[in-house]
């Protein structure tokens, strides 16, 4: 990484002009990532002042114009649990429908969470099982003994990750997870997020971060960086709160 210093700041500015660095010596990541976005749902969730439902539906709409192949819209629980998400419906109704993006809402089921392990669902019909690191303690050897013992039961074209940052490991954790062959990965806009039912935990790995690095590694996303940044900015604005995301913060120091 000290190579990394030596690069001028004009150049961290847009993703087209870094440079990106050889993968040829390392054959298991991937060559296409896709990015679950889950800002709208996740990222939001936990906020203690119930944010207006047009500011979300335009921060989904924002979304939507980067690219994102995939935006977790909003969550279908009881508003007794997390008042938050009490406007689904609306949101869900409200916000533009982009051709080629899947637009999907949570429907938690806890019962049936706790009765299934990750084959059961897959053998279910699961076509994707996601991985999360809710309360974010993971490290890396954590990912891969985790990641090494679900891959022996179910293939890893299934397999998704979807990391926390709370000791700041998320970013490590997900290079760890596409060097054993994942290419799903969950993210949010700005970092934002947390879990209301999980003390402690901040927020995910920040989109702007988590495309940074694979730009930087010649996997393609789809994904247009400077309408990120732009999204990120809209929803800190919005919540009147500094992005969590270390890339976001360096571009706007340039």
């Amino acid at each position: 990484m000290a190579t990394a210093r030596k690069v001028p700041l004009r150049r961290l500015v847009g993703l087209a002009s870094l440079r990106a660095v050889s993968t040829s010596s390392v054959g298991t990541f991937p060559k296409r990532v896709k990015i679950v976005e889950v800002g709208p749902r996740d990222g939001l969730q936990n906020e203690k002042n119930i944010i207006p439902t047009p500011t979300k539906i335009k921060l989904i709409d924002m979304l939507s114009e980067t690219g994102l192949p995939v935006i977790e819209v909003t969550s279908f629980v009881s508003p007794k649990w997390v008042p938050q998400m009490a406007d689904h419906a609306e949101v869900l109704k409200g916000i533009q429908k982009f051709p080629g993006i899947n637009y999907p809402v949570l429907t938690p089921n806890l019962r049936a969470f706790q009765a299934a392990v990750t084959k059961k669902m897959y053998s279910m019909g699961c076509y994707e099982v996601s991985l999360g690191d809710t309360i974010g303690v993971g490290t890396p050897g954590l990912m891969k003994a985790m990641l090494s013992a679900v891959m022996q039961e179910v293939p890893v074209a299934a397999l998704a990750v979807h990391c926390h940052d709370t000791y700041g490991q998320a970013l490590a954790n997900t290079l760890m997870a596409l060097q054993m062959g994942v290419s799903v990965v969950d993210s949010s806009v700005a970092g934002l997020g947390g879990c209301p039912f999980a003390q402690g935990a901040s927020g995910n790995l920040a989109t702007e971060d988590l495309v940074y690095m694979l730009a930087g590694m010649g996997i393609d996303t789809g994904v247009n960086f400077q309408k990120l940044l732009e999204a990120g900015a809209f929803i800190c604005q919005a919540l009147n709160r500094k992005t969590s995301s270390r890339v976001a913060q360096a571009t706007c120091k340039l």
